[in-house]
């Protein structure tokens, strides 16, 4: 059946099978086009075509609408009825020849694998978290969608805490896009090891191999090795972590009688760089000798674009934030100008955020939304479905995937990416 017009353009009613509206949306997602604009062209190939197509099976095909230009859907229908074909048949074959013309396109590599170094020296404000949840977003299915918070509506987020269900029911907040597909290593360099133990893995024992042997020239074997993958059909193989070893207290020390130590990590990673399109680096609230050696290894190498790789800094809307925001950002000022390096700022992130604290809360993160230089570039609630992961010791985007906290980590990825 044809509705009224809608613009230059006829809404058409039918039927089609779930899982072809599912590739569909899809499909023409991952091309950034319209569905209408989708069917419109695989109606026009269909009817191209010489002859008549092996038939799909449509038991249980949906309802299905869309808009086609004026006409096309009565010389769609005529072209069924002399091919003796239903029109939902027809329909069907149509949008199956637009998804044979238009495959899945390839994710799309950085040329330089990209470094993300969250940071802060302060302890507590949930470095752990975003470092692991942006490494989950990176590594998503790009053959699925999945919910992201659309930028426009990025400032009226500020001033919410929704909880998971109201996030479902804001649609005009939300957008479905496919995974961004990259091959993630997150890099536990914490002794305190929470990110190891937050996505259900063991530090690694003490008296074995680790990171900090690695950097200090003292390798028992191969860091691939000790590289485990991180569990869940949305990651596909793709995200993966190198565990902390509780030895990472003593690496300030073991690092000062290291040449050149401030390429330490860099050095001990390089084997296998090669393998990843992004490297996330969970540090420990320090500002030593492991702190120099982690924005070295996020310092903008030649021939790398700016912003693919730098420090992100997660902050609290409270003063003492600010006060820890102060102390490094001077150290890798320094660091800048001793070593002259090109270390870019991805941004800051707002983490534990609720606007139900009152006015400490509101008027600090309007300070850090002040900063321009480096900017904020996402703002994550307090809420519960990151304790809720972190006690069953699974990945937030696989524990509560389409939560508040999962679509801002989303957003995250995509605004530093």
């Amino acid at each position: 059946m044809t509705s009224p017009t809608t613009g230059d353009r006829d809404k058409v009613v039918s039927k089609l099978p779930a899982g072809l509206q599912k590739d569909l949306k899809i499909r023409t997602a991952q091309h950034g086009i319209d569905i209408q604009h989708a069917v419109e062209a695989g109606i026009t190939a269909w009817r191209g075509l010489g002859s008549n197509l092996t038939p799909i099976d449509t038991s249980g095909a949906r309802s299905f609408s869309t808009f086609l230009p004026p006409g096309q859907w009565e010389d769609f229908r005529n072209d069924c009825a002399a091919r003796g074909v239903s029109i939902v048949q027809g329909l069907s074959q149509s949008v199956q020849v637009w998804l044979e013309k238009n495959p899945a396109p390839a994710v799309v590599r950085p040329k330089h694998p990209r470094r993300i170094i969250v940071c802060n020296q302060k302890g507590g404000v949930g470095k752990t978290a975003i470092a692991s949840g942006v490494g989950e977003a990176l590594a998503e299915d790009p053959d699925q969608l999945h919910p992201v918070r659309i930028s426009k509506h990025f400032a009226a987020a500020l001033s919410s805490n929704e909880t998971e269900e109201e996030a479902g029911d804001s649609p005009l907040d939300y957008e479905d896009l496919p995974g961004l597909g990259l091959n993630v290593l997150l890099v536990d360099f914490d002794p305190q090891a929470h990110m190891t133990k937050q996505l259900g893995h063991e530090p690694l024992p003490i008296e074995g191999d680790s990171l900090t042997k690695h950097m200090a020239g003292e390798p028992k074997g191969e860091l691939q090795d000790l590289i485990v993958p991180i569990a869940g059909d949305r990651f596909g193989g793709r995200l993966h972590l190198l565990p902390a070893c509780t030895d990472a207290f003593l690496l300030d020390v073991k690092l000062s009688g290291v040449r050149a130590r401030e390429a330490a990590l860099e050095r001990a990673l390089m084997s296998v760089e090669p393998y990843y399109d992004a490297i996330v680096v969970d540090c420990p609230p320090s500002l030593g000798l492991s702190m120099d050696a982690a924005a070295y290894f996020g310092r903008r190498r030649t021939d790398e674009e700016p912003g693919n790789s730098g420090v992100l800094v997660v902050v609290q809307a409270e003063d003492s934030s600010a006060d820890a925001y102060g102390l490094l950002t001077s150290q890798i000022e320094d660091l800048r100008s001793d070593m002259h390096l090109d270390l870019d700022y991805l941004g800051i992130v707002v983490n534990h955020y609720d606007a139900r604290r009152g006015y400490i809360a509101t008027s600090s993160l309007e300070a850090w939304m002040d900063i321009k230089d480096p900017r904020v570039v996402g703002v994550i609630g307090d809420l519960k479905e990151q304790k809720e992961a972190v006690r069953v010791k699974e990945p937030l985007l696989v524990y509560a995937p389409r939560c508040n906290q999962a679509v801002g980590m989303r957003a995250l990825a995509r605004e530093i990416s």
